[in-house]
């Protein structure tokens, strides 16, 4: 029986009786619809195929999850997580009480960082402050644009310049917290905040804050709490960046 070209379908000679004509157009449509099938395997919404090792059959890769990237491993596609730029939440904590801990922070990324949304503290004229791994002793300091032969003498990290009203709350802060996962080096926190005046409510405080902390541990939790009296609302989404 004679051939096609690219797909190996099975057509009647040309010597082929008339009487075998109706099992040569089965034979030949089973064939197509073999060939359909293995050219376009996807079962799913989202799936895509890929060209095989198998000539003429294709692979279904199913639908990947929420925030992966196509890549290749072992020289077919696959998807994975993406392994730089990005960012994932890692943590959303709501700020209240004398203070709050987001713990196993994970290691997996490069970089972290912090939005604060609406921190109100229940006594005006009141700083949010974090520290980080627990540590309460005078390992931290706290800086404006620059500093020389600076000493250690803060027991947590000031994530506001300014102090906040208890009363309204509308600001926010993000915070950078870069390299944490480093066992070699200090580490070191860049903030700014947007936040309501404690005088005059409707008007806003600015400012950006450099603080270090002088441990080489890598950051697995951060605390929060206010330098006076308790957290009334906020939430801290911490991210982890690639």
């Amino acid at each position: 029986m004679a051939t096609t070209t690219n797909y190996g379908w099975t057509t009647p000679d040309d010597t082929a009786l008339v009487k075998d004509g109706a099992s040569a157009i089965r034979t030949l449509g089973t064939s197509v619809d073999t060939t359909t099938k293995n050219l376009n395997p996807e079962t799913t919404l989202g799936d895509i195929s890929f060209r095989s090792s198998t000539s003429n059959v294709n692979t279904r890769l199913g639908i990947g999850t929420t925030g992966q990237v196509l890549s290749v491993s072992g020289g077919v596609p696959a998807w994975a997580t993406s392994s730089s730029g990005g960012m994932t939440l890692l943590s959303t904590t709501t700020l209240t009480g004398a203070s709050v801990t987001v713990s196993s922070i994970s290691q997996d990324y490069k970089h972290l960082q912090l939005v604060i949304r609406n921190f109100l503290p229940a006594t005006d004229n009141t700083f949010l402050n974090m520290r980080i791994n627990s540590d309460t002793a005078t390992r931290y300091v706290n800086v404006g644009v620059s500093a020389d032969n600076n000493s250690y003498t803060d027991t947590s990290m000031r994530l506001m310049v300014y102090q906040s009203d208890n009363a309204v709350a509308t600001g926010l802060t993000i915070i950078d917290l870069f390299d944490y996962t480093n066992t070699t080096t200090w580490k070191m926190a860049n903030s700014q905040s947007f936040t309501n005046n404690a005088t005059t409510s409707t008007n806003f405080n600015w400012a950006l804050n450099n603080a270090f902390y002088n441990q080489i541990d890598a950051i697995s939790s951060l605390t929060f709490l206010c330098n006076s009296g308790n957290m009334t609302s906020g939430t801290a989404l911490l991210y982890g960046v690639k």
